[in-house]
């Protein structure tokens, strides 16, 4: 059994209310060197809860969570640095680093939610369980 963590994916129309639908999530397995996302906007519920919401920019933000999870969000640009105490440090890039891109809070209309984990077999058939848990 490997170790998995997930986040559920959350459109807050207006952050400060902290009013949410969950949309999307996100499962990474390092073991199993598995990060993927599944997401599914239910637009009339969308509409209704926050009549207005550009629901095409919501689609985006989530086709990037995709583009995050595959690496190539950032194809074409190099691998980064960052500064540290130590001083400079190349940035990896892994589905780990990726994850903690992902999991890390924001306040912007896409959100993720707490980290939450597991233990499986097959992460890919896990990602299903949770998302048809969490969403539909």
């Amino acid at each position: 059994m490997d170790a998995y963590q997930y986040v559920v994916l959350r459109c807050v129309p207006r952050p400060e209310r902290e009013e949410f639908l969950n949309v999307g999530v996100v499962l990474h397995c390092p073991e199993q060197k598995f990060l993927a996302a599944r997401w599914a906007l239910d637009e009339q519920r969308l509409a209704a809860f926050a009549p207005g919401l550009e629901l095409a920019l919501v689609r985006a933000a989530l086709e990037s969570v995709d583009l995050i999870c595959a690496g190539a969000a950032h194809a074409g640009f190099g691998a980064g640095v960052r500064a540290t105490a130590y001083g400079l440090r190349a940035l990896s890039d892994n589905e780990s680093a990726r994850f903690g891109l992902l999991k890390a809070p924001k306040s912007t209309v896409l959100q993720p939610g707490p980290v939450h984990g597991g233990v499986t077999t097959d992460a890919a058939a896990e990602l299903d369980r949770v998302f048809a848990h969490q969403i539909t």
